[in-house]
């Protein structure tokens, strides 16, 4: 779910929709929801408003990070 692929120039492109990803500059979880121009859009795991990080402010979840986020989207789905 937090797959990058390398773009055509060797380089780390941004993580693609439905990926978990941490915006760099305040720590927060979200996940990838699109990108428009230079920038990430990332919404809370448990829903409510986007907002757009530069892409080179984006990095990859550590374990846990991704482990909780993926909790909170399944509660969401379950109503908890």
């Amino acid at each position: 779910m937090t797959d990058r692929k390398p773009d055509a120039g060797r380089h780390t492109a941004s993580p693609g929709a439905g990926a978990v990803a941490v915006d760099r500059r305040n720590g927060k979880v979200g996940v990838v929801m699109g990108h428009v121009g230079p920038y990430v859009q990332l919404r809370p795991p448990r829903g409510g408003r986007e907002w757009d990080v530069p892409s080179e402010d984006v990095r990859p979840p550590t374990p846990t990070e991704e482990l909780s986020a993926k909790v909170a989207v399944a509660n969401r789905r379950w109503g908890r």
